[in-house]
């Protein structure tokens, strides 16, 4: 049976991307259309089309040149009749054999579809053994001819992706965007956290062998830097995780790859293997981990974990699998440091010298981002290691802006985290260094509580100094005089206007889109490495670039931002417009975003975005749902003047602007002198008068 081309289906979110619109605008094609391609599948919420049929209409009706082949080759995999996760194995796999031996990968893919879906499992066959070892131990299964067939397509147009960015970036960029489409499915370690945990378990030592115990995705072993000679180990209880990995892995370097899909804690996989460094994001919060089937188990060597310190049962394991001397690197909820069942297993853990530093990270680096997260450092007491003495605590909260979302300043806490540990790894002990690190003897430690929590033991430095505060008073009261110098004044309007005073014809950003006065681009938060994102969050502030993206997205799918551009966030209601400066100009277009690019032949920017800003068009371009709101950018109306015309606008628009920045200014440093005066007062730093 020949699988037919159009049997790829896209949503009409997938139809939004590919003619670069919104939702909306598809809905109003499916009503104002009637040759508008039927429903094939889905709901009749979310119903799917034929891709094929897609392409075909947007074609004929002037809305789509070509598609993209990454955008063709997502659509395929993402309407796979098997979903999407068979069809990122079947890609990983053939991507391996692409990558391993082109020549195989030529001779198979130079006959016909049915043809090509029979040679191919004897070809991966070979790739994988010699990547993943034999069928009973590795976790990627081989798929017979008949799961192949429908697959083919898919295959095809992927090799021919690869061939542009490379084996690597292609599986990166089909895996980035599956795990993006889908967040409540996967708990993902971005890339900031899972570099330093990578760091931290192995830039002391060799770590031939490192361990994963709940590999997820893979993210944390593929930050570990390839080496000749490494061996890479992941588990995971969910098999299709535990195969997307291997691939991952194995297309990322030319380590030794092995995972296995078992639960861990209840049936280990590496039972007898001792690993260098062990590197875990465990689940969270987990009471069904095994508390009663485990209670003899010989790996509670600090203690029999409570029912709900399912995070203490990981950590255990962890040691457990260390070689003696070895460093394991977990990921931890707050709470584990300070809840009162895990109190006696905290204590074993200093006693011993297991525990070797607890690591405060901000909020907002890692899921659930409302947290800040710990990471505790630990390794495997030897027969002859004598305990340490102390325990290093960091706070790296105050790293990062204050809701956590300031990506970019990511290394600075990475390289204070390392400078620390480092020390301490080094010395046995750390200076201290107020707000930030301190290293605490384990007996101050050692109370009823067993309290690890840096911010307990390790409070902020109060701001409250004299000299520091005046001069956050020097500036806001500059900031102030400057917002009421800013203060715009308000134009003389007559109280009623004249009946034969004509109002300018107004239009549409769509009627504009379409008479070329302006392009409109949808965000998709893709960037390149080190690119950073323009964010929803940044345009309401006002703030620079704070998100970040995908290592592996093409440079050539990223909406980057240049001076004039006006940048429009999409949901939650409130009316705000941005226009792009040099400072912001480069940053790629972040999701929930529109941008519009003014021709500047014919349209002003502050003058579009002033005009976009304005409260009562937000309120007739807004569909509602029971909890948010989604703006149609393209319903927004503007007057249609002549270039001429719009100038005295622009100009006004540009003094609200600057008005609206010093009050934004001026706000954060009367905040941080509130701030640093409660905190003067309450640590003894200033006084009551």
């Amino acid at each position: 049976m020949k699988p037919r081309d159009d049997a790829t289906e896209v949503t009409a979110a997938g139809i939004a991307r590919l003619a670069g619109v919104g939702r909306a605008a598809v809905s109003n094609w499916r009503r104002r259309h009637g040759d508008f391609p039927r429903p094939v599948g889905g709901t009749e919420t979310s119903p799917s089309f034929a891709l094929a049929d897609v392409e075909r209409w947007l074609r004929a009706q002037g809305k789509l040149v070509e598609v993209p082949l990454r955008e063709r080759v997502w659509q395929q995999l993402a309407g796979h009749p098997a979903g999407p996760v068979t069809a990122l194995l079947h890609t990983g796999c053939a991507l391996l054999l692409l990558r391993d031996r082109p020549p195989a990968w030529l001779a198979v893919s130079a006959v016909s579809d049915e043809r090509m879906a029979q040679l191919l499992p004897d070809r991966l066959d070979e790739v994988v053994a010699m990547r993943f070892g034999a069928r009973g131990e590795r976790a990627v299964h081989l798929p017979e001819p008949a799961e192949l067939l429908p697959s083919v397509p898919l295959l095809r147009g992927v090799a021919e992706l690869a061939a542009e960015l490379g084996a690597k970036q292609t599986y990166e960029f089909l895996l980035g965007r599956h795990t993006d489409a889908n967040p409540r499915q996967y708990t993902l370690t971005p890339a900031g956290p899972a570099a330093l945990m990578a760091e931290l378990a192995v830039s002391g030592a060799p770590a031939r062998t490192v361990l994963d115990p709940a590999c997820g995705t893979g993210a944390l072993l593929r930050a570990v830097p390839p080496r000749p000679g490494r061996h890479l180990y992941g588990q995971d209880s969910a098999p299709e995780l535990a195969a997307l990995t291997a691939l991952r892995l194995a297309l990322h370097s030319d380590a030794t790859v092995r995972t296995m899909a078992a639960d861990t804690l209840r049936a280990d996989a590496y039972a007898d293997r001792r690993a260098d460094a062990v590197l875990c994001h465990p689940p969270f919060n987990e009471r069904n981990w095994g508390h009663d089937e485990l209670a003899y188990d010989t790996r509670w060597e600090y203690g029999f974990p409570a029912r709900a310190e399912s995070e203490l049962a990981w950590v255990q394991h962890a040691l457990a699998r260390l070689v003696d001397g070895g460093t394991a690197v977990l990921l931890m909820p707050p709470a584990a440091a300070s809840r009162r069942s895990g109190r006696r297993i905290r204590a074993d853990l200093l006693r011993r010298g297991a525990l070797r530093a607890v690591i405060a990270l901000p909020a907002g680096a890692a899921p659930p981002y409302n947290l800040p997260l710990h990471v505790w450092v630990l390794r495997r007491p030897g027969p002859a290691t004598p305990p340490a003495p102390e325990l290093l605590l960091v706070e790296a909260a105050g790293i990062l802006a204050a809701d956590g979302r300031d990506k970019q300043l990511w290394p600075a806490v990475q390289d204070t985290v390392l400078d620390a540990w480092r020390s301490f790894d080094r010395h046995g002990t750390a200076e201290e260094r107020p707000g930030l690190a301190r290293s605490v003897p384990v007996l101050e430690l050692l109370d009823d509580e067993v309290d690890l929590a840096p911010a307990r033991r390790l409070p902020p430095p109060a701001p409250g100094g004299g000299t520091e505060l005046a001069t956050v008073r020097e500036d806001l009261g500059e900031a102030l005089r400057r917002a009421a110098d800013l203060t715009p004044p308000l134009t003389a309007c007559p109280e009623r206007e004249p009946a034969d005073t004509p109002h300018p014809p107004s239009t549409t950003v769509g009627e504009l889109a379409r008479a070329g006065a302006l392009t409109l681009h949808t965000g998709t938060g893709a960037g390149g490495p080190g690119v950073p994102v323009l964010t929803d969050h940044d345009v309401l502030n006002g703030g620079a670039p704070s998100g970040s993206a995908h290592e592996s997205t093409p440079d050539e799918a990223v909406v980057r931002t240049e001076p004039g551009d006006v940048v429009v966030p999409v949901f939650g209601g409130g009316a705000a417009a941005r226009v792009i400066d040099e400072a912001t100009a480069g940053a790629a277009l972040g999701r929930g975003l529109t941008l519009l690019r003014p021709d500047p032949a014919a349209l002003d920017p502050w003058f579009v975005a002033g005009f976009l800003r304005g409260t009562a068009g937000h309120r007739r371009a807004s569909s509602y749902a029971s909890t948010s709101a989604r703006l149609d950018v393209r319903r927004l109306r503007l007057p249609r003047l002549p270039l001429a015309g719009q100038r005295g606008y622009s100009e006004r628009f540009r003094e609200l602007a600057a008005f609206e920045d010093a009050l934004r200014l001026a706000g954060r440093l009367g905040e941080q002198l509130v701030r640093g005066m409660h905190d003067g007062l309450t640590e003894g730093t200033l006084p009551p008068r």
